[in-house]
């Protein structure tokens, strides 16, 4: 059992912890240092920033053909794969022939047949001449012989037009490459039959030369002012997500893309594929380089965002910005202080400084690094 000394020790005890308890509370509160840790810090410095916009776009060649048919059949022969470099005229594949050579060669024979029904008016034209300049025969009966050795020319030329027809159909029934390039698609295979009645199928794909390549991005039209014929761009692809491309403007293009009320135009980026590293397809992040300015006056843009809480702003006394201005908070004395500055360009990350009391290396707050107590509150200890 406890012995009545050490029972009326125990409420003596406990207040001691507790005014140990405040004690520590109140020199943590008042210290100064304390309130020099809960705030994260950044000088201001001198350094280069270079305004950029942002796009995506998609990889694509320069020269893009799809190659197809004007004829309908079965695909008889394969001369071109997938990656294969073709040349100019170079055939790429045949339709079966078969149909095509045996049109051609009743063509021939109705133009033949045509020739001989020609000549032979032409030979009853000159009989008859002869036989009305004698008057055995009448105007009208060599008007009419005459009016048949023109019908006989006249199928001669359309039996001459259809034999031309058909040869040329054969011609087309050989599949030949219109470019020099490479074969990025083939869509059909060997014993495939392709029908063109309504539309051309496209069997092949050819890219030109594949050194050279463009981007096609689309720019929101708050940014395209900035942006101009020649203007250097740097990209990068997944495939090669730690090296940086360059390429330039080539082209900006009139018509506008409206998706939902946002307008965007295409920009052309022209591309050196010199490596053979990028490919038709891939998805690009270009930044446009419009603005450049070196070793000028700078914060961090996480500095120009922090906000004082309530509290604190008031006893701070900020005084209202204009429109055109910011205001940045200096750790002076421990404490931080509303710094009115003018602005610049921005980068992303930095902002640059045009104006206002601020010097290189000033200390401002970025952040507050822990908790804090409201101003003007008490310690309280609650007795049971």
């Amino acid at each position: 059992m406890n012995s009545p000394t050490s029972r009326s020790r125990l409420p003596l005890i406990i207040l001691l912890l507790l005014g140990a308890a405040a004690a520590v509370w109140y020199y943590q509160g008042s210290n100064p240092g304390s309130r020099q840790e809960r705030y994260k810090t950044r000088a201001a410095d001198r350094g280069d920033i270079t305004q950029t916009i942002s796009a995506n776009g998609t990889l694509n060649p320069v020269v893009l053909v799809n190659v197809g048919t004007q004829v309908s059949g079965t695909v008889f022969r394969m001369y071109a794969d997938f990656n294969a470099e073709v040349k100019a005229g170079q055939v790429l594949a045949e339709l079966d022939p078969s149909l095509f050579k045996a049109q051609l060669q009743q063509s021939r024979a109705n133009m033949a047949n045509a020739e001989a029904a020609l000549n032979l008016a032409k030979n009853r034209m000159t009989r008859n001449s002869v036989l009305k300049e004698t008057g055995f025969i009448s105007d009208d009966a060599l008007d009419a012989i005459r009016q048949q050795m023109e019908a006989a020319r006249a199928q001669l030329a359309v039996s001459t037009a259809q034999y031309t027809r058909d040869r040329t159909n054969l011609d087309y029934s050989i599949i030949r490459s219109p470019i020099s390039g490479v074969v990025i698609a083939r869509n059909v295979d060997l014993g495939q039959t392709v029908a063109a009645s309504f539309q051309t199928p496209t069997l092949f794909q050819i890219a030109g030369d594949l050194h050279q390549m463009q981007i096609d991005t689309s720019v929101a039209e708050a940014d395209i002012g900035q942006l101009q014929i020649g203007q250097r761009a740097n990209f990068t692809v997944d495939a090669f997500h730690d090296r940086e491309f360059t390429g330039a403007v080539r082209q900006i293009r009139l018509n506008p893309a409206i998706l939902q009320n946002v307008v965007t135009y295409n920009v052309v980026v022209a591309v050196s594929n010199d490596e053979n590293l990028l490919m038709p397809g891939m998805t690009a992040s270009v930044r446009f380089a419009v603005g450049h300015k070196s070793n000028v006056l700078r914060v961090p843009n996480t500095a120009l965002r922090f906000k004082l809480e309530d509290a604190e702003s008031d006893a701070a006394d900020v005084a209202t910005p204009k429109s055109a201005d910011s205001v940045l908070y200096r750790l002076e004395n421990k404490k931080p202080a509303p710094v009115t500055v003018k602005t610049g360009m921005t980068d992303g990350t930095y902002t640059e400084i045009t104006g206002g009391a601020l010097k290189e290396g000033d200390p401002l707050v970025i952040r507050e690094t822990g908790g804090k107590e409201k101003a003007g509150s008490n310690f309280r200890v609650r007795m049971f």
